[in-house]
């Protein structure tokens, strides 16, 4: 039987790859096509009127 504890989920910006252990609060979530998508607080700050018009990350 294994006891190690299983790795904690990480979370990927859908844009530039970074990684957090967990979606920080300052990460925004988008729903695209039923899947969904994080962004990190860098390429949410750049791209936060694509984001506000709601398009899809593949338009920016």
């Amino acid at each position: 039987m294994n006891d190690e504890p299983a790795p904690a989920p990480r979370v990927e910006c859908a844009r530039c790859g970074k990684t957090a252990p967990e979606p920080p609060v300052t990460w925004t979530c988008s729903v695209e096509n039923g899947t969904r998508h994080f962004f990190c607080d860098d390429c949410a700050r750049t791209h936060l009127r694509s984001i506000e018009s709601r398009l899809d990350s593949s338009w920016w």
